[in-house]
């Protein structure tokens, strides 16, 4: 039986005539963090809102936990434990960081379980905790950040799909935010991220795939690839 929680074969996804994703397969592993790599339109994003089911691939598979998912809609994937991250954090301005973390957990009934969820997710992030009655709009980037995988932490998750989560924040904030992406998978959190920034992303992952033009063209593990100086300044612009 194979210890893979997500496994992706021959995937090829369009936009209209754009050919995002060119017969793509990769697998991760139950446990691991994996990246995804590539130039600005590589298909990296296009890799990650085809299997939550943002947009729908035209052939090819996508099995998460053993179950077909490649025609389920995007709700069902959530409630799986298959959550995604999307680039830009896409938080809900005009509600409370509250109301905000408290929609991650919407389908949930259990009282006592959501307190807990939300208890964890402000002892991680007690800045959360410290503002949760205010307008997410007056965040900070570094925090809005936060508050989008605090929202993702409230479903549970037992994948999460990263999407740029250190696009435009300083670098010490980039550092913190790693830092609670390696607290997570040790927490249990299987994780697949996409991260512009190559050598942050090969120092936290076990195992890293960079796409070229919506294919995969180089694979192994992430100490290899971060320490292939040719690879870093061929495809990850470095």
């Amino acid at each position: 039986m194979s210890s893979a929680i997500l496994e992706i074969d021959n995937l090829e996804t369009h936009y209209g005539k754009i050919h995002a994703l060119r017969g793509i397969s990769f697998s991760v592993k139950a446990g691991e963090i994996v990246t995804l790599l590539g130039a600005n339109g590589a298909g990296k994003s296009s890799t990650l809102r085809t299997i939550s089911g943002l947009i729908r691939s035209t052939s090819g598979s996508i099995r998460f936990m053993g179950e077909d998912i490649t025609r389920k809609p995007a709700h069902d994937i959530v409630k799986m434990g298959l959550i995604h991250v999307p680039e830009g954090r896409k938080i809900f301005k005009g509600m409370t960081i509250l109301e905000n973390l408290e929609l991650g957990s919407f389908t949930l009934e259990d009282e006592a379980e959501r307190k807990r969820r939300l208890d964890h997710v402000f002892e991680i992030f007690p800045v959360l905790e410290e503002r949760k009655n205010r307008d997410s709009a007056f965040l900070s980037g570094g925090e809005q950040q936060m508050l989008a995988i605090g929202r993702s932490m409230m479903t549970d998750p037992k994948l999460l799909l990263l999407d740029e989560p250190s696009m435009g924040l300083a670098p010490f904030l980039v550092q913190e935010i790693m830092k609670i992406i390696v607290r997570l998978n040790r927490e249990g959190v299987t994780i697949l991220l996409v991260e512009q920034n190559a050598k942050v992303a090969l120092k936290l992952a076990d195992n890293g795939y960079v796409l070229e033009t919506g294919r995969i063209v180089i694979e192994g593990d992430a100490q290899t690839l971060r320490e292939d100086e040719s690879i870093v300044k061929a495809y990850l612009g470095e």
